[in-house]
């Protein structure tokens, strides 16, 4: 069992990962910094949603692990197995370890099929389809759909992303218009939850389009099984006492069977979802993450400062880590600086206080149709946050042909050649 030390091992090579990586190098060149990841391939999975509508290439979302990498940075091309922060030591899947004087945690969010019944053995046919896993393939149900119930739907897990699963739905209403479907098309958008979105400003807009496209909504229904070559989603009714003006907005007959008062199955002729997920399993059977309580299995860092609760020497950022608010990489990249500044600090004055920088900052670009989009930024207790700049020159809560050319070009640059370069 072979053994390195490396002072600051990130273990995470994906969005957080890298850009803490390269903004620590430009902190301090000097740094000894190695990133474990096995994977070979990097995603900007934000341009998913457009590939799964048509107007994106997926080619255009990858690149070479290799090429995002910073230099001097240390890639040991390995899967986590354990962490053991008592002994500052990460295990590595060929069983070797990997010791270190500082972490960062950032591996991100795993999907869990299993978290679903049925789920594993229809996703990808059956015109069961998620933006999560294979975009390419909700393109392709997009475009042989023929019109009946179309169903969009989310798991009561805390998702990345939280917004995607309504985007694609508004985008695929317009190409129902455009396909001469529209009229012969039902959407439903089904969720356990109990709004459209948590922030009000941007909530009113986009209850306005779900009214102008003539979307139901379902709250408080929490998917449990699918029978794809059957075409029906199994829900589980989780609140709203019954009352049919809390379950239900611009009702539609979608020819429901009622199992009981609490379970109902709903015929779909597509079903696009976002499968259930939560921290990798590595992480939830560690010390890091939370032991007990709603945040159990994420890693258990300050709301503020990104540092671990209970291991001084350990930071955690991105989609695994229990902060409340949405998992995005707009969140990373107003994380990362914190986590960055108070780790150089630690390093050098060992056990000065943090910086509470992080303010729980996070960014939902909300595509509400093609050449639409509402930029909503928000931060803790969902209260709005908007870019000041910005907002001095267009009104993010509504829809914006402007924020649509954010979305489809200026995003993408700001990740590829700002974000992980350090330079953001």
């Amino acid at each position: 069992m072979a053994a390195k030390h490396h002072q600051i091992v990130i273990v995470g090579g994906g969005t957080a990962g890298i850009t803490v990586a390269a903004q620590l190098l430009r902190a301090d060149k000097k740094l000894d910094v190695a990133i474990i990841d096995p994977t070979k391939k990097h995603y900007y999975q934000p341009a998913w949603t457009l590939v799964g509508a048509g107007v994106y290439d997926f080619k255009a979302t990858e690149r070479d692990e290799a090429s995002v990498i910073p230099k001097n940075v240390t890639w040991i091309q390995q899967p986590a197995q354990d962490l053991q922060p008592d002994d500052n030591k990460v295990v590595l899947g060929n069983g070797d370890e990997v010791t270190y004087d500082y972490l960062v945690l950032c591996p991100g969010i795993q999907i869990d099929l299993n978290g679903i019944e049925g789920l594993t053995e229809t996703l990808g046919k059956n015109d069961v389809c998620s933006n999560y896993t294979d975009p390419k393939y909700t393109w392709e149900v997009l475009q042989n759909f023929k019109g009946g119930t179309a169903i969009y739907t989310q798991p009561a897990t805390p998702i990345k992303c939280g917004g995607a699963p309504q985007k694609i739905m508004y985008l695929a209403d317009d190409y129902y218009q455009k396909k001469g479907v529209k009229d012969k098309t039902k959407v439903s958008f089904i969720t356990p939850g109990s709004v459209i979105f948590g922030v009000p400003e941007f909530a009113k807009t986009l209850m306005e389009v779900v009214n102008r496209k003539g979307i139901e909504l379902r709250f408080f229904h929490k998917l449990t099984k699918i029978d794809g070559p059957n075409k029906m989603a199994y829900y589980s009714i989780v609140g709203g006492d019954g009352d049919p003006a809390k379950l239900y907005h611009n009702k539609l007959d979608l020819g429901d069977q009622v199992i009981s008062p609490t379970e109902v199955a709903v015929p779909f002729d597509m079903l696009h979802l976002a499968p259930p997920q939560s921290a990798p399993d590595f992480v939830k059977r560690s010390k890091l993450a939370h032991q007990e309580g709603p945040d159990k299995g994420w890693i258990n860092v300050n709301i503020n400062t990104m540092q671990h609760n209970v291991y001084p020497n350990v930071f955690g950022l991105g989609d695994a880590a229990a902060v409340p608010t949405a998992r995005t990489g707009a969140a990373v990249r107003k994380q990362a600086p914190v986590l960055v500044g108070n780790l150089v600090h630690l390093i050098q004055n060992k056990g000065a206080a943090m910086n509470p920088g992080y303010q729980g900052y996070s960014s939902c670009p909300l595509v509400t149709g093609y050449g639409k989009m509402v930029l909503a930024e928000f931060k803790y207790n969902n209260v709005r946050d908007s870019d000041k700049l910005i907002s001095t020159f267009v009104d993010t809560t509504k829809e914006q042909y402007s924020m649509w050319l954010l979305k489809m070009y200026g995003l993408p640059f700001i990740y590829w050649k700002m974000m992980l370069k350090g330079l953001m």
